[in-house]
């Protein structure tokens, strides 16, 4: 079978999204890193493969993807593993998980990322925040907390009563907003803050972190 491979970088949400659903479905594969700073994005190579020149892309036996939720919904699909599936068999189901990763996708991840560009992208540039754009994202993602608090309270995973995609695509932006002052928003509602605990411990993401961090030095 010929080799999977995953182009990204380890700084792009998305990417590490694809990584963690590599890592949760034990798949083997080569990761090749993409150079944004010196435009290895732009390039005619790189853009027969993702023509818009995002990260990440993923090749798996003759098929490329891009667009990180496209690549975890393939994973998930094409490799279930029995008793452990992160997608549901049953189309009711599928509906409820398949409506929480469009939650993520079209609320959560918004004010998400300006905040990851404010709070992290900034301070690792040494450049101050913007205080209206922090105010603003907070504003918004606590209305999104407070939805999940409240579907939590019925279910133990955004999903249903097991770990899945809807859970699993979260996890990026949860690993950047945990060591800012945000985590706060998530630690003062119980049912949000156990559930974060929860899916950030999980074995594939932890070895997403190793390559982060390494990635880091």
């Amino acid at each position: 079978m010929a080799i999977r491979k995953l182009y990204g970088t380890l700084g792009s949400p998305d990417t590490i999204r694809a990584l963690a659903s590599i890592f949760e479905h034990e798949l083997d594969f080569e990761f090749i890193p993409i150079d944004l700073n010196a435009g290895e994005h732009k390039t005619e190579s790189f853009l027969s493969l993702s023509p818009f020149g995002l990260v990440p892309v993923y090749q798996d036996d003759g098929l490329t993807l891009f667009e990180s939720r496209a690549i975890m919904r393939f994973i998930s699909h094409y490799y279930r593993k029995p008793g452990t599936e992160l997608v549901y068999e049953v189309p009711k189901l599928q509906g409820i998980a398949a409506t929480w990763i469009d939650v993520e996708d079209h609320q959560f991840s918004p004010p998400a990322e300006k905040l990851r560009q404010e709070l992290v992208d900034k301070a690792k540039k040494g450049l101050p925040m913007d205080k209206e754009v922090v105010a603003e994202a907070e504003a918004k993602l606590v209305k999104v907390l407070d939805v999940y608090e409240e579907r939590l309270t019925h279910s133990k995973y955004l999903g249903g009563d097991r770990f899945t995609s809807a859970d699993l695509t979260h996890l990026p932006y949860l690993y950047h907003l945990m060591g800012t002052p945000v985590k706060q928003l998530f630690e003062e509602r119980p049912n949000v803050s156990t559930w974060c605990k929860d899916i950030l411990s999980r074995p594939c993401w932890s070895k997403v972190v190793e390559m982060v961090e390494k990635d880091k030095v």
